[in-house]
């Protein structure tokens, strides 16, 4: 990593003003208001379901929204807090304390950064869907497990972060249920339930509810239930009853105490934060190029970009009150289909919830912790991808086994050991197909006449794939059973050997040498013959003998004299 390394730190707002027009300004403008009435709600929700106050939510979804669309690799991603952290901020605020969460999400900030920084941004799209999944469902259900509480107005002063401990929290304080906000809660979960799911066809026979499925389910269901609230004066709790009022200024820089101790212990929860940073956020960019392929404007992303931008704000926001940030696919769509086209849209969006926070600040202490509660359970059922479960059994084992278990493990571990088992699960299954896509095959007189009446005194053999180490053993067995006189490999439709199988082939050139028998080997080409260059097994030493190709091969095996070609 060098100072040649930032000319590659080129935002893409550069290249989205070049032909910028009024036109789309207004569709920006248009978008980016949208979206920060969306991102209002769910910014506060959560903050305070991660174990915050809510203004967190907000700080970040300003500072590290504007930020991210501003220097980041996509024209319409939209950044802020996510629901993926939820379970990941409260653990580590239960674990370490609000100052050490502060320093974990900036040194994950400067993983995501020096990620981008050395163009690693490519190496995300190699995470196995089953994993993705896995954990994504997983994240979804402690969501909607975290916020039974609220949904039901339970008397909790502290949760647990693990599983099992929320469930006996749960259970043991049912006795304290308010019916008031468990009605409420499922007056505003049955509100946005019809929003997404019964206004559209409504909207296509009539014109009236057309224009009303313009207005945001979530925004609705809090105006609605702070006014059922007040006008009933029902006893549920508010964000001003537990938080007091929320700001209507930013904070001001903030130093938390730091201690290379602290970050000793912070490094894996902070490595937990950029990984999945990064992959949300470069999976929402994918989501994103896929919806504007057919536009005008459907270039794609540049995931380094996007992970340095990532870095940065996360890197700036938890020193002005925020939590970690990153790509959000719900804001990002209503973005592209209220049509944004450029990080201008993003930035309005973080300009429009500043405007809010500045103007109705002291409104937002009347919404109800259960409506909140509600509007997180619904963007969970809406986060999880529930469909795989059903089609599990169209997938070999190897899948389902890892979907599974990184689901189960996100669950009842920990999100870190799910994705390291998941990963470690993956890695063995790819290994072990495509040790079985390699194969040796015996080369038949039919084939080659030359080795008609020769019996086993010489053998040829052809390899398919890839001789890695998991493939090794194919030629440890042409070792144990040597011919008399010859072996003769073709190598053509190799695509690659690495160290192991270099070694292995080392192996038998020097049983051959041993034995008195001769080794050919044919074909060689591309990564193959460079490996086999550089490791000397085509040297003098190595006691192996090179042919251009099979026939030729044969013929110089069954030459008298051994001359090396």
């Amino acid at each position: 990593m060098n100072l040649a390394s930032l000319s590659f730190f080129r935002p893409r707002l550069l290249d989205a003003l070049q032909g910028y027009n009024r036109a789309r300004l207004v569709q920006d403008v248009g978008a980016g208001i949208t979206v920060g009435v969306v991102a209002l709600p769910l910014a506060m929700a959560f903050a305070i379901a991660s174990g915050l106050k809510p203004e967190a939510g907000l700080f970040t979804a300003i500072i590290a929204g504007f930020l991210i669309s501003a220097l980041g690799g996509s024209r319409v991603q939209i950044g802020g807090p996510a629901g993926a952290f939820i379970v990941i901020v409260y653990g580590i605020l239960e674990r370490y304390g609000l100052a050490n969460l502060m320093i974990a999400t900036v040194m994950s900030g400067m993983m995501l950064f020096a990620m981008g920084l050395m163009r690693l941004g490519s190496l995300i799209r190699f995470i196995p869907v089953a994993v993705v999944i896995g954990f994504t469902n997983g994240i979804a259900v402690l969501i909607m497990v975290s916020q039974v509480k609220d949904f039901l107005g339970l008397s909790v002063k502290t949760m647990p972060a693990d599983f099992f401990g929320i469930l006996h929290t749960l259970a043991s304080h049912l006795d304290t249920l308010n019916l008031q906000a468990l009605l409420l809660a499922c007056a505003c979960l049955g509100l946005l339930v019809s929003w997404q799911f019964v206004l559209p066809k409504l909207s296509q026979q009539h014109a009236h509810a057309k224009k009303i499925s313009v207005v945001p389910g979530s925004v609705l269901v809090l105006v609605l239930a702070s006014l059922a609230s007040q006008a009933l004066n029902l006893n549920v709790e508010t964000i001003a009853s537990r938080f007091g009022s929320i700001p209507s200024t930013l904070p001001a820089f903030e130093w938390p105490t730091f201690s290379w101790e602290t970050a000793k212990f912070l490094l894996i929860p902070a490595t937990t934060l950029a990984l999945l940073g990064s992959i949300e956020s470069l999976l929402c960019a994918r989501i994103a190029d896929q919806m504007m392929a057919d536009g005008p404007y459907g270039d794609r992303h540049d995931a380094n970009q996007e992970l340095m931008a990532q870095g940065i704000a996360n890197m700036v926001t938890p020193f002005f009150g925020g939590m970690p940030a990153t790509g959000t696919i719900a804001r990002t769509v209503t973005n592209v289909k209220n049509g944004g086209n450029s990080p201008i849209a993003g930035m309005v969006h973080a300009l429009t919830l500043l405007m809010v926070m500045l103007v109705a600040a002291p409104l937002a202490g009347h919404v109800p912790l259960a409506a909140l509660s509600a509007i997180l359970m619904f963007v969970a059922w809406n986060m999880g991808e529930w469909r795989q479960f059903v089609h599990l059994r169209q997938y070999r084992m190897p899948y389902r086994a890892t979907l599974l278990a990184v689901f189960l493990l996100t669950v009842v571990v920990d999100l870190t050991v799910a994705v390291e088992v998941g990963l470690i699960a993956a890695c063995l299954t790819f290994i072990y197909r495509i040790s079985n896509l390699t194969r040796a095959e015996p080369v038949s007189a039919q084939d080659q006449p030359a080795l008609a009446g020769r019996g086993d005194a010489v053998q040829a053999h052809r390899f398919y794939g890839a001789l890695f180490f998991g493939a090794v053993k194919l030629v440890e067995a042409i070792e144990e059973n040597l011919p008399t006189q010859a072996v003769v490999l073709d190598l053509k439709n190799l695509i690659y050997i690495d160290s192991s199988g270099v070694d292995a082939l080392l192996s038998l050139a020097r049983a051959c040498h041993k034995k008195q028998r001769r080794l050919v080997l044919c074909g060689l080409a591309h990564q193959p013959l460079d490996i086999a260059q550089r490791s000397g097994l085509l040297g003098e030493a190595s006691h192996a003998e090179w042919a251009p190709d099979l026939a030729q091969g044969i013929a110089q095996a069954l030459a008298q004299p051994s001359a090396r070609t």
